[in-house]
């Protein structure tokens, strides 16, 4: 992202500066945040009781202010996601005059659907909850599922990490690559990266034979004697990228690098990759990077993508057509 104008200029017509706050696993990217657009952190004093409860108090005269917050829904997922409710909560009691729920990272995204009988529609479920708590608007980056946007009903606005990605990856040189989807439903996704990146495109077919469990089956296009970027949006166990990645060496590639918005990196994840044939992993700051030990990650900073959004919506100006 180019550097973008101060929220200051902008002040003699919109008055007061927004409030930006950012829960536990927000704290990297709401100072960000705030440093990009020249103001002050926004205080929240977030304690646990001794039993796992949650309080959360506004430190910050919020009365009439636009204000944001920022929390991803990450590991803990459920702690996570009390303690954004409950800070959107106390900015809506401090009579706020609106809140923004930046939510870098939406947890409980993979349960959009009823693919079989009796289960839950988490991702629903979630959405009602924030909205529920006194949300006036979502700011999402790259949702596992596009369609989650119409399970909320107050505006959403869905991000994209490909712009920060794509220049990060012309910027490290990285040519003569070819673009690969390590599922075939992740082919919209990548086929956007090829096309910015001007690269050809490759699909790994796979099934998956329960939960966590990738099985390949076969490669959809010529990845012989060529350097590979696999694009995803999430990587949990990274036992699909993993095994996609030994199914494109045995098809003859050459280095291979993934990259994805999510690092979520559970369980075995960051020892499967440092085992793995993967040469770099590539990944945003979504998620806080924090104890993970893996020396193949590269971080790249989402900061400057939501403090210009912060700046657009504060300013009533085009989100879409950052994209």
């Amino acid at each position: 992202m180019s550097e973008q104008p101060q929220i200051g200029s902008s002040l003699q017509r919109h008055g007061r500066p927004p409030v930006v706050i950012a829960g536990t696993a927000g704290k990297h990217l709401g100072h960000a945040i705030c440093s990009t657009l020249g103001i002050e952190d926004g205080r929240i004093d977030v304690r646990r009781f001794s039993d796992g409860e949650i309080r959360v108090k506004i430190n910050d005269n919020v009365r009439g202010a636009i204000c944001f917050v920022v929390q991803p829904t990450c590991s803990p997922v459920n702690e996570n996601l009390m303690e954004l409710l409950l800070a959107i909560d106390a900015l809506k009691r401090a009579s706020a005059k609106e809140v923004n729920a930046i939510i870098p990272y939406f947890g409980y995204a993979r349960a959009d659907r009823k693919d079989e009988g009796r289960v839950a529609l988490s991702a629903k479920l979630v959405a009602n909850l924030i909205a529920k708590a006194g949300a006036d608007r979502v700011i999402v980056v790259d949702l596992h599922s596009a369609q989650i946007q119409g399970f909320f009903d107050i505006p959403v606005d869905h991000l994209y990490a490909a712009p920060v990605l794509v220049d990060y990856i012309k910027k490290r040189g990285l040519t003569d690559f070819v673009v690969v989807s390590p599922d075939v439903g992740n082919v919209k996704r990548a086929r956007s990266y090829a096309t910015r990146l001007n690269m050809p495109l490759a699909i790994v077919d796979k099934r998956r034979p329960e939960p966590n469990v990738a099985e390949v089956m076969n490669i959809i296009g010529d990845v012989k004697g060529r350097n590979i970027i696999m694009f995803d949006d999430i990587i949990d166990t990274a036992g699909t990228l993993v095994k996609a990645a030994e199914a494109l060496k045995k098809m003859g590639a050459q280095d291979i690098v993934a990259c994805c918005t999510h690092p979520v990196l559970s369980g075995q994840a960051c020892e499967r990759l440092a085992e793995s044939c993967i040469r770099e992993v590539i990944v945003t700051d979504t998620i806080p990077s924090t104890g993970h030990t893996l020396d193949k990650l590269r971080v790249v900073s989402v900061a400057p993508l939501l403090a210009e959004t912060v700046r657009r919506v504060y300013t009533h100006e085009s989100v879409s057509s950052l994209f």
